[in-house]
């Protein structure tokens, strides 16, 4: 019963994103010619050749545009909240771990917003490392745990799939379990915390719900054309999970690697640009508007995610719709933004919708800001083989399967992040 649930969730889920004509491209001989950007070269032609110059002046321009023309800007500061310990269990997990549950609570002009995070860490670590990381359908679906809470925002959002209910609820428990491992990553020391992102910001098109609201000016109904869209939004959750770590007794808040798969690896890209405290950072299939290069056109297009998901990022990004020809900047600038921070980007071989080749060409390009802090990235730009893994500073695999996130995945981001931790 609980996969036929299962189903129903990831069809309407899924297929929400091919009610569309558009034929996507995925040869690479009919690829256009394009002139990829040069990280170390500035908008007005001056070469960039060291660290200072870098932080000092390619670094703030390259931000500057994703911020205004892509992710869009956060139009105040508004990170003040109040955090409750909802639930708190020290024997989780066959006993290797203790669960907490958080409750952080935003409040503004009359409006409240909160949002739980689910925290396992393991018992025998003092101050635990941690891998923090959205969630797509609810926190009490990432473990068979009874004690998770199931959120009112999960709940309330199941209802566009048509069988919502409590008992619809309870049959979701631990059916994404396969997508986090939460044992293997406590064997290695490390805490897990994951959030519902539909309680930062729902996932649809409508921007009258979720953080955005709260940073209105008088009588604004949605985000000004150079404000942030969703992922933006739910990466400021990141950051303000962030905040709460660093005040707790229980985790190395010096030791957080955010994590994202697919639209939310493009988010942890962007809160890893953001927000320079996270240690490291993940993409997992991220694709167009994450790790792809956009100006490949393979896959997802510019044009195609902004039709199908208008709200993700912000107004300006519409310019670009089929004329990413005209980007003066490339995902691999975005990369870029994470050095010298480690950074894992991982693609799928059967996941030709997010440009596996693009996503790798990518990293490549990016190495180029690595190196000038001396730190390794891809050495050559010949895509390693399926299932070798290159664990640099910043690191590259393509597994075998589908868009998803496996054990293989899980296994290699572990290892990584204890040599680079």
């Amino acid at each position: 019963m609980k996969e036929l649930f299962f189903i129903a969730i990831l069809f309407v889920f899924h297929t929400q994103s091919s009610l569309s004509q558009f034929e996507p491209n995925y040869e690479e001989s009919k690829i256009p010619n394009f002139d990829l950007p040069d990280p170390l070269t500035t908008f007005d032609g001056k070469k960039i050749s060291r660290k200072g110059q870098w932080k000092r002046t390619r670094r703030p321009e390259l931000y500057a545009f994703f911020e205004e023309n892509v992710y869009g800007k956060i139009p105040a500061e508004f990170n003040d909240f109040s955090a409750k310990v909802l639930e708190q269990g020290d024997n989780a997990i066959n006993g290797k771990a203790k669960r907490r549950q958080v409750e952080l609570s935003f409040e503004k002009n009359g409006r409240t917003l909160q949002f739980t995070m689910l925290i396992y860490l393991p018992k025998n670590v003092k101050k635990a490392p941690i891998f923090l990381g959205y969630n797509f359908l609810g926190n009490h679906t990432i473990a068979e745990d009874e004690n998770i809470i199931i959120s009112k925002a999960w709940a309330r959002n199941s209802d566009k799939y048509g069988i919502s209910g409590n008992k619809f609820t309870s049959a979701t428990r631990g059916i994404r379990t396969n997508r986090w491992a939460v044992e293997k990553i406590l064997d290695a020391g490390f805490g897990l915390a994951t959030i519902y992102y539909g309680e930062v910001d729902p996932d649809k098109d409508d921007f009258s719900d979720g953080i955005h609201p709260f940073l209105y000016n008088q009588g604004q109904q949605k985000p000004d054309d150079n404000e942030w869209g969703s992922i933006a939004a739910w990466a400021w959750g990141y950051s303000r999970a962030m905040d709460y770590f660093e005040k707790s007794k229980e985790i190395n808040s010096s030791k957080v690697v955010v994590f994202g798969h697919s639209r939310l690896g493009k988010t942890a890209l962007w809160a890893g640009a953001t927000d320079e405290r996270f240690a490291a950072v993940i993409s997992n299939d991220s694709g167009c508007g994450g790790a792809a290069l956009s100006k490949r056109k393979v896959g997802e297009t510019v044009g195609r995610i902004n039709d199908i998901f208008p709200y993700w990022f912000c107004t300006n990004f519409k310019a670009y719709n089929n004329n990413e020809e005209a980007l003066p900047v490339d995902q691999h600038e975005l990369l870029a933004l994470i050095a010298p921070r480690p950074l894992y980007v991982a693609s799928a071989k059967e996941d030709q919708w997010a440009d596996p080749k693009g996503e790798f060409l990518s990293a490549y390009h990016a190495s180029e800001v690595y190196g000038l802090f001396k730190k390794e990235g891809i050495p050559t730009d010949q895509m390693p083989m399926v299932n070798q893994p290159i664990q640099n500073t910043l690191a590259y695999h393509i597994r075998t399967g589908i868009h998803d996130v496996t054990d293989f995945d899980w296994e290699q981001y572990i290892k990584w992040a204890k040599q680079q931790l």
